[in-house]
């Protein structure tokens, strides 16, 4: 994973996926809160990334940046936007050391000094050369995300790659572990280390085995790739949240005009920014699986409880921690706010009761399957044949309808009378729409 920020191009390829080249460079740039000699860098900069992830394939093979982006419904193999986290994750000068360390580990154990011999060896002569301080830090970050472990026995300590689990495998038992990874990073909440872990565990198949195992076997599509960008914050905001340390950010409201703006040093090229700077405790990390946002909650000495959508936070660091004691309490205060949150409101409770019908036809009742699934703590009370009654205790009926609007004619809300008369009034809304501008149609 990342060990520098990335935020800009994080924002600058999730806008150009979602607007689809709605916006031109001027207005795209104006979005981003930057520059549009700052945008066509950018954008140059990404397809130098791609071109370096594909310059291992023939002249007619090779992806375009613009292809890399085309929307392919089928196309899991690579999800659209990942690429950022394998290519820009490290600066260039910690790209060329740290593969200098893994390739030098890939034969027998080695300490640290003989480590930094090794990269002092690979270094280009315009280079600097790196120092042991340098050479531990990276053996440490390398060590913390576990890619390479240190050997039991006495000082110094010698280092090799963390490669049990695969080693330790048969190809069958790859395979297995291919396949149910495979699943899970396609079906589940999106996930970086999990496409990272079935690309390594490919990788691993093709050098075991004499056959390539390039084909997938299964198909299918997330809907809401984009948002796997704001997992280059979570890492930090769970190990935050761990350490019970603070954390200060720049955030963009979903509201605000833009989503980014650009670290100015000359005062001739300063702008007004339409972020603000947050200092808050991060207590609670909460992902919304219909719409594909990842939700921070947080407390705030003056403001006591506040949310953010993860994918405005730019400029993330941590904080000073806290007292357990503290901490402890404000978990506690935040639990009993959101004990009936359908996903993150501490509104006042209400009782939603709706009735759900049946289908008329098959033999699986797929409606009330999927209502036990994702009910919550929401509980059936009444049944019939053709129908049943379901409710629940929720914070405020916002969160909980485009769940229920989801059902269509399967389900008609009963109480609260207010929520009734929200739902009648939008359908008839969209009836409207589809009502014919001729009458004699």
């Amino acid at each position: 994973m990342a060990k520098e920020s990335f935020d800009k191009e994080i924002q600058f390829l999730r806008m150009l996926v979602l607007t689809s080249g709605a916006y031109n460079r001027q207005q795209f740039a104006e979005r981003l809160g930057i520059s549009v000699h700052t945008f066509d860098k950018t954008l140059r900069r990404l397809k130098e990334v791609v071109a370096a992830m594909h310059q291992h394939l023939p002249d007619e093979e090779r992806k375009e940046f613009t292809e890399m982006l085309r929307y392919s419904y089928f196309d899991s193999t690579d999800p659209m936007l990942l690429f950022l986290f394998r290519a820009k994750s490290l600066k260039e000068s910690e790209s060329q050391r740290i593969s200098t360390l893994l390739a030098a580990l890939t034969s027998d154990p080695l300490t640290a000094m003989e480590l930094l011999d090794a990269c002092c060896q690979d270094t280009h002569a315009d280079s600097s050369l790196p120092d042991e301080k340098t050479i531990r830090n990276d053996l440490k970050y390398l060590e913390d995300v576990g890619v390479i472990k240190k050997v039991p026995g006495p000082r110094p300590s010698r280092y090799r790659i963390d490669n049990d689990v695969t080693q330790g495998l048969t190809f069958d038992e790859l395979v297995d572990l291919y396949d149910y990874v495979d699943v899970m990073s396609n079906t589940q909440v999106p996930s970086v280390q999990g496409y990272l872990l079935r690309d390594g565990l490919k990788k691993q198949m093709n050098r075991t085995s004499a056959e390539l195992t390039s084909i997938e076997p299964f198909l299918y599509k997330y809907h809401y790739h984009s948002r796997i960008l704001d997992e280059a914050h979570l890492a930090m905001l769970l190990s935050a949240i761990h350490q019970r340390r603070k954390v200060s950010f720049f955030y963009f409201s979903p509201k605000n005009g833009q989503s980014y703006s650009s670290k100015n040093t000359n005062p001739l090229f300063e702008r007004e920014m339409e972020g603000k700077s947050q200092m808050t405790l991060p207590i609670k990390i909460v992902y919304d699986h219909q719409y594909g946002r990842w939700y921070l909650l947080t407390h705030d000495s003056r403001q006591g409880i506040k949310k953010f959508r993860m994918e405005g936070m730019t400029q993330l660091e941590l904080g000073e921690a806290v007292d357990a004691d503290f901490f402890e309490q404000k978990r506690s205060e935040l639990e009993g706010l959101i004990a009936h949150s359908w996903v993150i409101d501490t509104g006042r409770a209400v009782r939603v009761k709706a009735k759900f019908f049946k289908p008329n036809q098959g033999p699986a009742d797929f409606i009330k399957d999927r209502v036990l699934l994702q009910g919550q703590w929401g509980v059936i009370t009444e049944e019939t044949e053709d129908w049943f009654i379901f409710e629940i205790m929720v914070n405020g009926t916002l969160e909980i309808k485009p769940w229920i609007r989801s059902f269509g004619s399967s389900c008609e809300v009963l109480e609260p009378s207010l929520f009734r008369k929200e739902m009648m009034a939008e359908w008839k809304e969209l009836s409207a729409y589809y009502e014919s501008v001729r009458e004699n149609i």
